[in-house]
């Protein structure tokens, strides 16, 4: 859904809407000089708009939570709902995940998955990328990765490939076509018929 990673990890349960399929994003876990700072001052208004939820997004979200339910009996006394917060993403005790550790992890499943090591971030690049790959209109994309600015989205996010690239210029050639059939000569541009 292409999620800061500040965002992910400062997720609170209150904000997860599995039944009507909506996450609202407004707290973030920042690592602020040596200790971990949670709170709403996220990086643009556009930030604040609830997300609808894909069905994979809902079910492996419930998953995590039915997990975390089952950890919080299991450590029992142990359990820590650090600040109250309720965060959806914890350690097996409640405690925040710091983002240095997620980066390591993040490192690791990669490894084992036999896929390149990326940086966290670039999930969220690769997010826009294939919503640009499936013609998701560049404004609709915005709103998902709440950028406050178009030309960030357009800029920094997404990739065009050649591919894509042959495709709309074909696109563009069947379109400028009156028939399909005529074609002109390479010699001095004039139609052949």
């Amino acid at each position: 859904m292409g999620l800061r990673k500040s965002e992910l990890l400062g997720m609170v349960r209150d904000g997860v809407d599995l039944n009507n399929a909506d996450l609202d994003v407004t707290w973030q876990l920042r690592r602020v000089h040596q200790g971990l700072l949670h709170d709403q001052s996220l990086k643009t208004e556009e930030s604040e708009d609830g997300l609808p939820m894909p069905g994979l997004c809902v079910r492996v979200l419930r998953e995590r939570i039915d997990r975390q339910d089952e950890e919080r009996r299991a450590s029992g006394a142990e359990w820590v709902n650090w600040r109250g917060r309720n965060l959806v993403f914890t350690t097996r005790i409640g405690t925040p995940i710091d983002p240095r550790n997620f980066n390591r992890y993040f490192h690791d499943r990669c490894r084992k998955a036999g896929v390149p090591v990326i940086r966290v971030h670039e999930a969220r690049h690769t997010c826009a990328s294939l919503l640009a790959a499936l013609n998701v209109h560049p404004r609709v994309a915005q709103a998902i990765l709440r950028h406050s600015r178009i030309s960030t989205t357009m800029e920094v996010y997404t990739e065009v490939t050649s591919e894509q690239s042959r495709d709309a210029l074909r696109q563009l050639g069947e379109s400028l076509s009156d028939s399909g059939d005529e074609s002109l000569d390479p010699e001095d541009g004039t139609s052949s018929e």
